[in-house]
């Protein structure tokens, strides 16, 4: 059954508009409520990132919330995967995320995690879309919810996060740029790598509604590689609005996507003797990586493109760590979903066991080049079914042959098409295939 409102990430879109308004959010959480009341505590955690119609859409699923006799918890801005700790730690009935993630300030989103603190299932996502077609109408006054404030919720996830690093290990004489992308990690990461013992030189970390995600963290490591260069620093990590994505910076200023962080990690188990099977990737994932990790025997699997696909795989087949090459790492035996810092932790007690630098960690995987193009698309044309788009689509697959691949696809976040192309070919030829792809669907 198709979904109405809820896509592969919670509801996402632009401000003011469609489903991101007052009015959808008190719809929602009264639905939500509904839906949600009939089991556990009936206690809802809600957290945000920081861009500014958070208070907004706050406001409006707390009302909605309570008119269905549900509790609400806020714990204010906190990164994604904290509110996924944090609703299994404090055992309520679910967890609310108010965020667009990577996106910019003008768009906002509402996703759901379980009791468990993994993504809500789509079987109660329909049912809280069934509900939100209802005529709202609140439970009596005596059955109300009563909000209330967690106000130690940051230094509880602080905490969790060290907990997932060697205690053997500590960070001191190491000189680190944490870029928290003016998002959600502002007040938690860098203390995270400071008590840990670590030298911290902060960017990102001054959030003022309207600066998530512009021209900084894991969405745009221009500033991140050229400040660990200038400050000589050993390496660098950044993270998304919400926390859930990271990517890292050696000290010459080479950035790794999740492809390389997911090689080294998978590498570090099986050096310790703890790799549980193999590693889940996604179709966007590097031939490189697959390649990479084949030589070092270790099973390789691709999902679909989503971090709720990469989880299903994983349990699916017992394993334990999984990625995209947009930066979410997945360490299941850690987190039940992507985690920012967490990953990142994975990564750098790999450099502290191996005694090697991120630099040298990396050196066993080779990305082939890997071009992606995205194109706004009207949602009643699909780009899949254009004759010019498919002809242009077989011509570069019948010129690659095994030496490549092309993956055209549409996101499930946002009305935009997706052509990535890599190859063992030069960047330049790679770029002139995504190219000559695009400009059909752009036609």
């Amino acid at each position: 059954m198709n979904k109405k409102y809820f896509g592969t990430d919670g509801i996402r879109g632009k401000v003011g508009e469609s489903l991101i308004t007052p009015e959808f959010a008190l719809k929602l959480g009264w639905a939500a409520g509904r839906v949600l009341a009939k089991s556990g505590s009936k206690k809802v955690l809600i957290g945000k990132d920081p861009r500014i119609s958070g208070y907004m859409l706050e406001a409006a699923l707390q009302a909605g919330l309570t008119s269905a006799g549900v509790v609400p918890a806020l714990v204010g801005p906190m990164p994604t995967p904290a509110i996924a700790y944090l609703t299994h730690t404090f055992r309520a009935t679910a967890g609310i995320v108010i965020s667009a993630s990577h996106n910019p300030y003008y768009d906002n989103g509402i996703k759901f995690f379980s009791e468990e603190g993994t993504k809500l299932s789509e079987k109660v996502e329909l049912e809280i879309e069934a509900e939100i077609d209802k005529e709202l109408k609140c439970v009596d006054s005596s059955e109300m919810g009563k909000a209330y404030r967690i106000t130690d919720a940051a230094g509880r996830y602080i905490e969790f996060c060290k907990s997932t690093f060697p205690s053997e290990y500590d960070l001191t004489n190491l000189k680190v740029v944490v870029d928290c992308a003016n998002g959600a990690t502002y007040h938690i990461a860098p203390l995270v790598i400071s008590e840990l013992g670590a030298e911290v030189i902060a960017m990102g970390v001054e959030p003022n509604g309207v600066n998530i995600n512009l021209n900084c963290g894991a969405t745009s490591m221009d500033a991140i590689a050229a400040r660990v260069v200038e400050e000589k620093a050993d390496f660098g990590i950044a993270f998304d609005g919400d926390g859930d994505r990271v990517m890292m910076v050696d000290h010459t200023g080479y950035v790794l996507d999740g492809d390389e962080l997911l090689y080294i990690i998978a590498r570090n188990k099986l050096r310790k003797g703890t790799l549980n099977g193999g590693a889940v990737g996604t179709k966007m994932s590097n031939l490189g990586l697959e390649q990479a990790l084949k030589t070092l025997g270790i099973p390789f699997d691709r999902s679909d493109v989503g971090d709720r696909h990469v989880m299903e795989l994983m349990k699916k087949n017992g394993w334990s760590i999984g990625a995209e090459n947009s930066g979410h790492v997945i360490c299941a035996e850690h987190i039940g979903t992507g985690d920012g810092i967490v990953s990142g932790l994975q990564v750098i007690s790999a450099m502290q066991g191996s005694r090697m630098s991120l630099h040298d960690l990396r050196q066993g995987m080779r990305k082939y080049p890997q071009i992606l193009e995205s194109v706004r698309y009207n949602n009643a044309i699909d780009p899949l079914s254009d004759p010019d788009v498919l002809a242009e689509l077989a011509k570069v697959e019948e010129i690659l042959g095994d030496r490549g691949r092309v993956l055209l696809r549409k996101s499930g976040t946002e009305p935009v098409f997706r052509v990535m192309v890599e190859a063992d070919e030069s960047e330049e030829t790679v770029r002139g295939y995504a190219e000559s792809i695009a400009s059909k669907v752009k036609a």
